[in-house]
């Protein structure tokens, strides 16, 4: 196993622990402060190393031992992201990542401690219902979006996400799953309305909304994953039981807030959805859809940073494609980071299983080992940003 020296970087007087692997120079650059080593997208890796760090996996543990499959997909892998829980969805148990405050430090300062690359550590804390961090577990109670979107007051959105963005990075924490930016166009909506997630059905006061939270979480040196593209909330039924087809229902105006957010440059990475949109692809849904990830949101849109799948463990994949299928697909369609959440099944060998298959599906020619080279160089150039 390889050895770790630790580092530690003082800032509005809380400890932050970074993890630099032996066998790189602790230097600090001219500025005086340090930053975390990264590899550089010249430096070479070998094909595994570049497949880790398009994983972001989740794990059970409220703490690490030397032995869990975790500690050795951090390690041995390369692992690139993380994904924290407070339930546990196989077990229907709450025992799962988050059961206090101090804990989850000495987790997450644990989890940097064994990266050879510095991980993204995330975490769903939309606000309201969707707050992994939440009173059961001592912190503090969080408004919904839909409540803020009803305020439409910016400065307020962008406080409350600061004060939240303060505390994701006290836990270590530093990629939140949000903000969601779908638009309430069905109020039925069991996953997005009902669950009030979304701001508005005002696309432009969505837009808003997400700007402002955004400009919070930066402030706090947190980064930030819009979501679901190319727009869930039309839907009628949830994605995480099975196959939602928002052809006849979804609404241009949907895409309002990707296109306002990215001409800004405040999106850091953008997750997809698993929806079937016949008016953007008739095949297949929007994360194995190169035609909507590459075809319309890369090359219309213009963006180019990093884009994540929605847990491919969901349903609407899960009982429609083989997973290496879906992997091939995925990737071929432009998608950067793969999102495991080994939550609704869960499966301790999967990040191996998953490096394997790509592997072969590179071997194979089904995907090239540029196509990789791409997702790798727009993550580190996302890591980059983190001090």
């Amino acid at each position: 196993m390889q050895r770790f020296s630790r580092q530690f970087l003082v800032l509005d007087g809380q400890t932050i622990l970074f993890s630099l692997a032996a066998n790189r120079a602790n230097t600090a650059p001219p500025n005086g402060t340090l930053e975390p080593a990264f590899p550089t997208v010249m430096e070479t890796l070998d094909l595994d190393a570049k497949i880790g760090q398009m994983l972001m996996l989740g794990f059970r543990g409220l703490e690490l031992k030397p032995d869990d499959a975790i500690v050795q997909d951090v390690c041995e892998r390369n692992l690139g992201a993380v994904v924290l829980f407070q339930y546990d969805g196989a077990l229907k148990s709450w025992t799962r990542n988050i059961a206090a405050p101090a804990q989850l430090q000495a987790l997450n300062a644990a989890l940097q401690e064994y990266a050879r690359t510095p991980l993204l550590i995330s975490v769903d804390q939309e606000g309201g219902e969707v707050s992994r961090l939440n009173e059961r577990n001592g912190f503090p109670a969080t408004r919904s979006q839909e409540f803020y979107g009803t305020q439409n007051d910016t400065d307020l959105t962008r406080a409350a996400a600061e004060a939240q963005g303060k505390l994701l990075r006290a836990m270590g924490i530093n990629l939140n799953l949000a903000p969601v930016v779908d638009v309430k166009l069905n109020p039925n909506n069991p996953i997005i309305a009902k669950r009030q997630r979304s701001f508005s059905a005002d696309p432009h006061i969505v837009a808003a909304q997400a700007l402002a939270a955004i400009a919070g979480y930066h402030s706090q040196n947190i980064l930030t994953a819009l979501k679901h593209f190319p727009g869930h909330g039309s839907s009628s039924a949830d994605t995480h039981q099975g196959l939602t087809d928002v052809t006849a229902a979804w609404r241009e105006i949907e895409l309002t807030p990707y296109k306002n957010i990215i001409a800004a440059s405040q999106a850091d990475a953008i997750m997809t959805a698993h929806i079937f949109n016949a008016n953007l692809d008739a095949q297949y849904p929007a994360t194995l859809s190169k035609k909507i990830i590459t075809g319309f949101l890369r090359e219309q849109l213009k963006y180019d940073g990093v884009v994540i799948t929605d847990d491919m463990q969901m349903g609407a994949i899960r009982k429609y494609y083989g997973f290496e299928q879906a992997l091939a697909l995925a990737l071929d369609a432009g998608v950067d980071i793969i999102a495991i959440a080994n939550n609704l099944v869960y499966e301790p060998d999967i990040a191996a299983r998953t490096i394997g298959i790509v592997k072969q599906l590179v071997r194979d020619g089904k995907i090239s080992e540029q196509r990789i080279d791409e997702s790798y160089q727009r993550i580190m150039k996302l890591k980059a940003r983190l001090k």
